[in-house]
């Protein structure tokens, strides 16, 4: 989910250069909830595979179907060596992307990445907009998706939502893993606190994160409402359209709430700010920058196995220094 929020940023500056151009985006089905937020892109086209499959024949029928709109470029912006086979059977006759799992040929654009260089993912991303011998890091244009007061307002009915007092969005989860998640006590105190100073706090999140935001709502006393694994992606953004601040860890629905033009409270553990920071003048970042962090594991490695996992580049980071950040917003 990140990485399509980042990708806008890449089609903001194929637009810059070429007003006119069409974008279409080949991409995963459940992604194309963001995709419709992105007026840069003319139409957005699902994958006919799952995550993890390789689906040759159908890759090669969708390439075939393809080659009748004429496209005079594509940009991969996964490395994988299959994300590279549709450009290929579509016939287009310029190929971008990073070498990745040795690409030649099916890419014809091909492009080493230096990451000293490219030290963020969306600089990365955006470099392909240009050619190659253009200077580095190029100059990154922020995402901004386009709300939609129609569909908040359907999903505010739908929900049965009160929106006359101040609107706090929890996103507790984080796909990669238990060292980018901040406590569930944590978020649960915050909770309290908030909802004690007249917030409404709604917790947001998939299918995967319903649990832990369960947990969370009962520890802080069922002040929640609780969204997580109950709407669709598009209704999830909407909700985080509605919010006044929003407190996540780093995780796809931060860069949503970003490219939403929100205030975000985004707190960094296992991973990096400067490598994939929330793209948004509004977010503020808290990362403790301890010694053993960032690790990039998706659990923590130091621990005793008699007691609860270390963690302490979240676990460090109080409710109340996210209540004073809060605070400052509004």
């Amino acid at each position: 989910m990140g990485d399509m929020v980042m990708a806008q940023s890449l089609f903001i500056a194929l637009k810059d250069q070429y007003p006119l151009c069409q974008i279409d985006v080949l991409a995963p089905k459940w992604t194309l909830a963001l995709l419709a937020k992105m007026p840069q892109v003319q139409h957005a086209i699902a994958l006919p595979t799952a995550r993890g499959q390789f689906g040759l024949i159908q890759r090669y029928q969708l390439g075939r179907r393809l080659r009748s709109e004429h496209y005079d470029q594509a940009i991969v912006l996964p490395n994988s060596w299959k994300s590279a086979l549709v450009p290929f059977f579509a016939y287009i006759p310029v190929r971008t992307g990073y070498m990745g799992e040795c690409r030649w040929g099916l890419l014809n654009d091909a492009r080493t990445l230096d990451k000293s260089v490219l030290a963020m993912t969306v600089q990365r991303f955006v470099a392909l907009a240009y050619a190659k011998n253009t200077a580095l890091p190029p100059a990154c244009p922020t995402p901004c998706f386009v709300s939609d007061n129609s569909k908040q307002h359907a999903t505010a009915l739908k929900f049965q939502l009160n929106l006359n007092l101040k609107i706090l969005v929890l996103c507790p989860g984080a796909e990669y893993g238990e060292a980018k998640r901040w406590p569930i006590s944590h978020f649960a105190e915050l909770a309290k606190q908030t909802a004690a100073q007249g917030w409404q706090i709604w917790l947001l999140g998939s299918d995967k994160d319903s649990a832990i935001a369960e947990q969370i709502n009962h520890a802080a006393g069922n002040v929640c409402r609780n969204f997580a694994g109950h709407t669709s992606l598009t209704e999830a953004v909407e909700l985080m359209a509605l919010a006044d601040a929003i407190v996540s860890n780093d995780s796809g629905l931060m860069h949503v709430a970003a490219a939403l033009d929100k205030d975000i409270v985004a707190l960094y553990g296992s991973s990096d700010p400067s490598f994939t920071p929330p793209l948004s003048k509004k977010a503020h970042i808290i990362s403790l920058q301890l010694a053993c962090s960032p690790c990039f594991k998706r659990e923590c490695p130091l621990y005793p196995p008699e007691h609860e996992s270390h963690t302490q580049c979240l676990t460090n980071i109080t409710p109340d220094r996210v209540l004073t950040v809060l605070s400052t917003i509004h």
